[in-house]
């Protein structure tokens, strides 16, 4: 008997001492991943445009919040943008600062800065700039679409 409770409390132990690994190898590689969608949203955004880019990188679900207004779903956010009149030279950069992904693999968050801007009509520039918020979902094909911006 006193051989099978040690037996137990070794396994306990094992198991309890199992539940803070992490895969940092994959951990790493779905950073990446996101890094690099980013990077493809925002080339996609300079050479196609802005509309182009957030219609192509919506989840289904997603949502955006603009000026204090949530837009949601995929046709929300594609009706939403076709109201807009792009602006003269309108131009959105932005690099992500900070990278996190799930455990799991199917979550994923970002923020950094962004510069928004655009001629208005005297064809002077107008530069605003920010901090963006994306959260990230894996799709079922294995891309990476936001669920929030």
């Amino acid at each position: 008997m006193k051989t099978f409770k040690l037996f137990l409390f070794g396994s306990v132990i094992s198991l309890i001492s199992c539940g803070g690994y992490h895969d940092t190898v994959n951990l790493e590689r779905w950073k990446q991943e996101i890094v690099d969608t980013e990077a493809a949203f925002a080339k996609l955004a300079a050479e196609a445009g802005i509309r182009e880019a957030f219609i192509t990188y919506a989840a289904p679900d997603a949502v955006l919040m603009r000026n204090n207004r949530l837009i949601k779903g995929d046709t929300g956010i594609t009706s939403y943008l076709g109201k807009q009149l792009p602006l003269r030279d309108e131009l959105l950069e932005w690099k992500p600062g900070f990278v996190d992904v799930s455990s799991s693999g199917d979550l994923a968050y970002t923020y950094g800065n962004y510069t928004y801007s655009f001629a208005d009509s005297t064809g002077s520039r107008v530069v605003q700039r920010g901090v963006f918020h994306t959260v990230w979902k894996r799709q079922a094909d294995g891309s990476w679409k936001f669920v929030w911006d």
